[in-house]
């Protein structure tokens, strides 16, 4: 699977970790294995909080997004991945290595953690999502578990991966973890606070998140011609952050409804408003 065994031999000088562990390269997230999404919902939703998620205090180019893409955590295994609906990063270049379209996250390569996962509930994944799951087996891995070329993979064969709840929670310590049902429209979301998440509390289905100057709640309305219950990211102000095809349609009606106000004082004015217009 890989170029070369790892970990590769270190030299001295030691060479960085981007040199001698795996990228997304050789960690990409298409598997042949799990072809395609779980449900349509599952490919909207995404787009719309792509498309809306827009910190004020980071530049475009230091934002990223990622939706349905393996993220790789666990630099002693490799190999363990999560995939979560959607997950957003802040201070990260938006391309890798600021030239390449992302084909995984790899924490160990990128050096910034999500900020934010979102997780689309589904019957046959609730109670993972939730942190539900009671399988004593599962518990997070032991540092040092590592040999020479080879071991590593070798151990991971005999290992149980955490579970997603304590990967979010106590390995990447992602700040912000929200799960939405849409058989239910229920928004919950969970704080890091200290080391554990705690539910907040969410009035009228919204929440703040000051470190990153947005709010995330529920809106209803339309998004690519489906009117239902949508999660979505806002403003200071409270106004849901428009898409780029939101903006334009708004820059439209914008201009339309000024046309409209000039023709209707040119006519009070008794001038001809086709003709001053069209002239």
């Amino acid at each position: 699977m890989f170029p070369f065994k790892y970990p590769v031999p270190q030299t001295d000088p030691p060479r960085s970790p981007r040199e001698t562990l795996p990228t997304m390269y050789d960690l990409p997230s298409e598997d042949p294995e799990e072809p395609g999404l779980p449900d349509e919902f599952h490919d909207l939703q995404p787009q719309l909080l792509s498309l809306t998620f827009r910190p004020r205090n980071y530049p475009a180019s230091e934002i990223f997004s990622g939706t349905d893409m393996n993220l790789y955590y666990d630099v002693q295994h490799i190999l363990w991945h999560k995939r979560p609906d959607w997950f957003g990063v802040v201070g990260v270049p938006r391309l890798y290595d600021r030239s390449e379209l992302r084909m995984s996250y790899v924490t160990w390569q990128e050096g910034v953690n999500p900020f934010v996962i979102v997780e689309l509930l589904s019957p046959g994944t609730e109670k993972e999502d939730l942190g539900e799951n009671t399988d004593e087996e599962k518990l997070l891995p032991q540092s040092g578990n590592t040999g020479g070329n080879g071991q590593v993979l070798e151990a991971e064969m005999k290992e149980e991966p955490p579970r997603k709840w304590d990967v979010y929670e106590q390995i990447l310590r992602v700040p912000v973890y929200a799960v939405f049902s849409r058989y239910t429209n229920k928004l919950r979301v969970f704080e890091l606070k200290g080391g554990h998440y705690q539910e907040l509390e969410l009035p009228e289905s919204r929440v703040w998140i000051s470190d990153l100057s947005l709010g995330l709640g529920l809106w209803q309305g339309e998004f690519q011609g489906i009117d239902r219950l949508w999660l979505r990211w806002y403003d200071v102000d409270g106004n849901w952050i428009l898409t780029e095809v939101e903006q334009q349609r708004q820059r439209a009606e914008s201009a339309e409804a000024q046309l409209q106000y000039l023709i209707r004082r040119l006519r009070e004015s008794g001038i001809d408003a086709d003709r001053f217009l069209n002239g």
